[in-house]
């Protein structure tokens, strides 16, 4: 009997040891998604980078995850999950390095762009392997909790973006490119002691499939990226979003006739799997975004510099943290239908509240509902994420990983692009009028409000102006944000439907592991 229980204690002690190098392999992603945000008006600034090409240094590295992960998930299963994690962290080490040392001038823009989409590239390669081998490492009834783990301390970890982000930017923006080497090299520390199982299926791999979605990704997002600059009038803005949707449904086509796809599309007939990759793709386009249009909202329409600005994403990871533990137990438990269901009505009502207090310029008028709008998506994504991997087998988590996750920064990445360009839709109205009241001439007003973009300037931006108008042009950026959060809203509210509607009630109990992935449904439901 003592045996048996060192033998356990001895498997327990592994599996979380596999946890904790996972969790670090992926902090750096999960880090540079606020920490960047915070930086992003300094960075502009410092770099001389135009509105546009400060949007791009957040969506640059989004567009690349979303783009590459299925092939990232591919490469997991046939080369091996461990052998991703290591070249991952390693890769995007090197890249947070190099945008560390962005040169100024006018290779400052496309340099730190590039090295962004590498950051990009070798997450998709490092975040599908991980999730497949803690997935992999844990029984069926113990994920929900072990995913709760890695999605919380995750996120606890995204956390200290806002406060290292803030203090960092203090004595040098590139110092939050930086910070990445420590983690990295404690990732690989614990990833070589933990030595987590690593079983390659060798297969052909699809590269025109590979070619095909990424092409389709990046048009897509690049016409509503651009369609701010372009005018949705132009051919150009047009021209990439229909030439990316027909080469996606391409993408389609070949994926359904060859018979070693990148995604096997199938898994798509399981209605639980294709209502969870649904909800986190809607779920995206408000989780990611909010950090990148809560930091600049902060520090234009709240004045905060950008220490400061930490403060309010820290809210959100308050809620997150909490819930996240909560739908992990209820995973486990009841499935994912109950935390998923009450995850969208929570984070519905907290972003409809938090808009509603947006131009009251306060931010302890706003932190209650930021950290609510935090709680609903924390109950949401560890299990959404969780329940559409236990639908696979064993040998296809890293590719199903790739598919759940390709949904999930293709959301964040379109949800950034299109209410990016609301924003400075909004802002070219709101602003422009706040200065023309005040005696600015409409040419001047006009180019001025264009300047606050999509990134918006920093926080001392109203410095030696009348404190009349510095209030008017903090007031119109808000009402600007007001309509972005009201739309991040409804989008949760139609998250919320769509998992009302179509996501299974109770627990998946065993999946047949014997099954190819577009043959694997779930074996037995329990209630």
């Amino acid at each position: 009997m003592r045996e048996d229980q060192a033998v356990s204690a001895r498997g327990a002690g592994r599996k979380n040891l596999v946890l904790a190098a996972m969790v670090f392999a992926v902090a750096m992603t999960f880090i540079d998604q606020t920490i960047v945000a915070i930086a992003i008006p300094k960075i502009q600034s410092e770099l001389s980078l135009s509105p546009t090409g400060a949007q791009w240094v957040i969506n640059g590295y989004l567009l690349a995850l979303s783009a590459l992960f299925a092939f990232g998930g591919k490469l997991g299963d046939v080369l091996g999950r461990r052998r991703m994690v290591l070249i991952g962290v390693a890769g995007f080490a090197l890249a947070s390095a190099a945008c560390g040392f962005t040169p100024k001038g006018s290779i400052a823009e496309p340099w730190i762009i590039f090295f962004r989409v590498v950051q990009g590239a070798t997450a998709a390669l490092l975040f599908p392997a991980a999730v497949a081998i803690v997935v992999a490492s844990f029984p069926l009834h113990e994920r929900g909790r072990a995913m709760a783990i890695f999605f919380g301390i995750s996120g606890g970890l995204t956390a200290i973006g806002p406060i290292a982000g803030g203090f960092l930017t203090q004595w040098t923006w590139r110092a939050i490119f930086w910070i990445n080497i420590p983690v990295a090299i404690i990732a690989l520390i614990l990833t070589h002691i933990s030595c987590p199982r690593d079983e390659p299926q060798p297969q052909k791999l699809d590269y025109r499939g590979t070619a095909l979605i990424t092409g389709g990704m990046a048009l897509v997002v690049l016409g509503f990226e651009q369609s701010s600059v372009w005018g949705w009038g132009s051919v150009a803005t047009w021209a990439c979003i229909v030439i990316g949707l027909l080469l996606m449904v391409a993408f389609v086509r070949l994926e359904l006739r060859i018979q070693q796809p990148l995604l096997r599309l199938q898994i798509f007939l399981d209605r639980a799997f294709a209502t969870d990759t649904v909800v986190l793709g809607l779920m995206s386009i408000v989780f990611v975004p909010f950090f990148f249009f809560g930091s600049v909202y902060a520090q234009v329409a709240l004045g905060k510099n950008s220490s400061q600005a930490g403060e309010y994403i820290l809210w959100f990871f308050v809620g997150f943290v909490i819930a996240a533990q909560v739908g992990g137990r209820i995973l486990d438990r009841r499935g994912a239908r109950p935390s998923v269901v009450f995850g969208a009505a929570i984070a519905a009502v907290g972003f409809f509240l938090l808009a509603g207090k947006l131009t009251d310029l306060s931010l302890s008028a706003q932190s209650l509902y930021i950290a609510i709008g935090g709680a609903g998506l924390g109950l949401m994504l560890g299990p959404a994420s969780t329940d559409a991997v236990n639908r696979a087998p064993s040998t296809s988590y890293s590719e199903v990983t790739g598919i759940t996750q390709t949904a999930r920064n293709f959301g964040a990445s379109l949800g950034l692009a299109v209410l990016g360009a609301i924003l400075i839709t909004r802002n070219k109205t709101n602003i422009t009028a706040a200065l023309t009241k005040h005696g600015v001439p409409s040419g001047a007003a006009h180019r001025i409000a264009a300047s606050f973009g999509g990134s918006g300037p920093g926080a001392g931006a109203g410095k030696g102006q009348p404190a009349a108008l510095v209030h008017d042009v903090q007031l119109a950026f808000a009402h600007s944000t007001q309509t972005v959060f009201y739309i991040m809203s409804g989008v949760l509210v139609a998250t919320f439907i769509v998992a009302v509607r179509w996501l299974p009630r109770g627990r998946l109990e065993r999946v047949n592991e014997g099954a190819p992935v577009s043959a694997t449904v779930p074996e037995r439901v329990l209630p």
